[in-house]
């Protein structure tokens, strides 16, 4: 039965994204392998030419020790794995353990896959080192066979791998308190806004209900004195002078009020206006 492959479930990430996951990579970081590669590759290869005296297998030792330095940050776990065996199996490899640990301690997020992985490393390297050890050394202990062939996997690789996985739980315990912090901030930021605008309402509320009641008395009570008969001339224009300006105070007050709800109607959400009640304070004259 033919299975299309769009409905083919994927229990996980392909091998290519994983790769792909690990670029672009920054400018540091692509001169530091540029360093880093070539010294690894060139004393592993140098170590095993002086021990096998074939330029052949050093330089086969060197190719693959560049080409798991390269992929340890993308496939830390396996890298860490191949370099368990090489390590185990040839001993100008141990520099590649280092660098594996570092990088598996480091971007191997979940705590029991790292300690599967470093405890499938150090199989691998007892394994490989039982297994080239010379025939003089098979006659020793158990214990001092395990010592002596995964006491270097302990000190290479799981104290880096330890160590680089506590710099990068404090790097991200760090850039969490950086996030809460900068949360916090805005937030802070946020009230002191809300609270600006909701006493700018209070103010603009104050204003419309006392003062402009009070010029709507002025208003109404200067308009019925200036059509008092015992008034003379002079003195009912001066009462007209003071309700036109009553009435100039009053539409003032309103634009003033009007630009202070708008912008707190602009800027964010406000205390719900003033009902009909407090609108008939300010009487039109």
């Amino acid at each position: 039965m033919h299975v299309d492959a769009a409905e083919t479930p994927r229990t996980g990430p392909s091998f290519r994204f994983r790769l792909a996951a690990a670029s672009p990579w920054p400018r540091r970081r692509i001169v530091g392998e540029a360093v880093l590669t070539p010294v690894l590759s060139g004393i592993a290869g140098i170590l095993r030419t002086a021990e096998t005296g074939s330029l052949v297998q050093g330089g086969a030792l060197a190719l693959v020790v560049a080409v798991l330095s390269l992929a340890r940050r993308a496939l830390p776990a396996s890298v860490l794995l191949a370099a368990s065996t090489l390590a185990g199996t040839f001993p100008g490899a141990f520099v590649l353990l280092v660098c594996a640990g570092w990088s598996a301690g480091s971007r191997i997020e979940r705590p029991a896959r790292a300690l599967a992985a470093f405890t499938a490393g150090f199989v691998l390297h007892l394994v490989a080192g039982v297994a080239t050890a010379p025939d003089e050394d098979l006659g020793l202990s158990v214990l001092v066979t395990v010592a002596l062939t995964g006491g270097p996997f302990l000190v290479l690789a799981v104290v880096p791998g330890f160590a680089a996985r506590y710099r990068a739980q404090r790097h991200a315990l760090l850039d969490a308190l950086r996030r809460h912090n900068a949360q916090l901030v805005r937030e802070r930021a946020m009230v002191a806004r809300q609270a600006r605008l909701l006493e700018r309402q209070r103010i603009a509320q104050d204003m419309h209900d006392s003062l402009g009641h009070q010029l709507a008395l002025i208003a109404v009570h200067t308009g019925a004195l200036e059509v008092d008969p015992e008034l003379n001339g002079r003195q009912r224009e001066g009462v007209g002078v003071l309700r036109e300006a009553s009435r100039s105070a009053m539409r003032e007050l309103r634009e003033a009020v009007g630009i202070l709800r708008n912008d707190a109607e602009m800027s964010g959400p406000g205390p719900q206006e003033a009902g009909p009640s407090s609108d008939r304070a300010a009487v039109s004259v």
